[in-house]
């Protein structure tokens, strides 16, 4: 009999923590805690989180005062994932699985050098609509986990213990062959629709139904499968229509994670999005003119939070 995952500690308790955090203490209340320190904490610990209109008193520890855990899940925005990785040192031990669900296509990476790749399980969520106002989150469409080691030809001992969690918790899940090119999938997703959506001040419906939006989204996914390509990734044009499917599933009202953060007035991640298609465009002596033009005009929206 294989172990079962007990033990499961969150990094960010933003619209993605809270809202897995959530499902994880519905299964079992004594199974899951946050991790957080300074004034997250604080507030984590006086109001928990509400999901769906419910509240969630979901343990909280300081950094300091956390043990090791059977799954540690990391769902921090991008430009907090080096405070992450130094908070989540008590947390990790001998046996302790580190999946990842932020945006992005490098956070594996670094996470496994502070940790070890050893460690690592590569994810990422698709599909959920989760909109956050304060510490209230909602969500219609709870989408699907997307898990696994680099290949999958054959599911790990790790993965399945992994895939035995979310099922008895009911996180919907899948364990791709080739997580690699669903990194890039996914971040092919956030730099068209978070950075289309941002900029036109669009919801999921309007960027099903304006022309503009998704003659953007077009243009800047273009450009990251072109880049793809270029450095070995299977993804091709054949994949821009795969987010449409996506899209068609998403409550119409909802908004993309930069929209939320723009209206908030909160940093943006168009670093990781655009700066990040615009340097690897560089380095492969491809053109990135559509996402240079997203990142210039998302600089000026937020003007000095960034």
């Amino acid at each position: 009999m294989k172990p079962t995952i007990e033990k499961i500690a969150i990094i960010g308790a933003g619209a993605l923590g809270a809202a897995y955090g959530s499902i994880l203490y519905e299964m079992d209340p004594k199974s899951v805690c946050f991790i957080a320190s300074g004034g997250r904490y604080v507030r984590l610990q006086r109001d928990g989180v509400v999901v769906n209109g419910k509240r969630h008193a979901i343990a909280v520890v300081r950094p300091e005062e956390a043990v090791p855990v059977d799954l540690l899940l990391v769902a921090v925005k991008h430009y907090h994932l080096d405070q992450a990785i130094a908070e989540m040192k008590s947390a990790v031990g001998p046996r302790t699985t580190i999946l990842s669900v932020m945006n992005g296509i490098d956070s594996e990476e670094r996470i496994g050098a502070a940790y070890g790749m050893d460690k690592i399980i590569y994810g990422l969520t698709l599909g959920i609509d989760a909109v956050r106002v304060g510490n209230a989150i909602d969500y219609k469409n709870q989408g699907r986990i997307l898990f696994g080691e680099e290949r999958n030809t054959e599911l790990t001992a790790r993965v399945q213990r992994i895939r035995d969690l979310f099922d008895r918790a009911g996180i919907a899940c899948e364990v791709p062959p080739d997580m690699i090119r669903s990194l890039w999938f996914k971040y092919m997703i956030n730099v068209g629709a978070n950075q289309a959506s941002a900029v036109l001040g669009a919801n999921y419906g309007t960027l099903r139904t304006s022309p503009e939006a998704r003659g953007l989204m077009d243009a800047a996914m273009g450009e990251v499968v072109a880049i793809a390509q270029a450095m070995g990734v299977e993804l091709s044009e054949r994949d821009i229509g795969e987010w449409y499917k996506v899209l068609e599933s998403l409550n119409p009202s909802g908004k993309t994670s930069m929209l939320q953060d723009v209206e908030a007035g909160r940093k943006t991640e168009v670093e990781m999005l655009a700066g990040t298609v615009i340097e690897l465009g560089k380095r492969r002596g491809i053109p990135t003119p559509v996402n240079q033009r997203l990142f210039d005009e998302l600089k000026r929206i937020v003007g000095s939070s960034e």
